[in-house]
């Protein structure tokens, strides 16, 4: 089992920056691949980003792209979501998730096995 915490969500003008933290507890999380979703409003859960367990792979949305940069501390036992350049259209819930195929990225929300509860991103105009 693992347990997931976000935090870092907050309230930022269009253009500003956030960096959310991802804190996991109950496993190492080298057994991982590390993704990020968001869900806005009315709107399906979306991939974000990821990154395999030594940190060398990763992948991004297309919007997300060149913006947002995700990160991880195997050490501290912590992944990170570094947003720059931010969007209203960024506003929205993020999870943080642990995918056990840590060799791989995969972008679907059914392939991760653990789940935290959320922070809200919202971006004023």
């Amino acid at each position: 089992q693992v347990q997931l915490v976000e935090s870092g969500g907050g309230l930022v003008q269009a253009g500003g920056s956030l960096r959310l933290s991802c804190a996991a507890s109950g496993r190492t999380l080298t057994r991982y691949t590390m993704g990020w979703f968001r869900q806005a409003p009315g709107k399906e859960r979306e991939f974000v980003a990821a990154i395999v367990w030594s940190g060398a792979s990763t992948s991004y949305a297309d919007s997300v792209k060149g913006r947002f940069t995700i990160s991880r501390d195997n050490a501290k036992n912590s992944v990170y979501l570094q947003m720059n350049s931010l969007k209203p259209e960024d506003t929205a819930l993020y999870y943080c998730a642990a995918d056990g195929a840590r060799w791989e990225i995969r972008t679907g929300e059914y392939e991760y096995d653990y789940w935290g509860s959320g922070t809200q991103v919202t971006v004023s105009s």
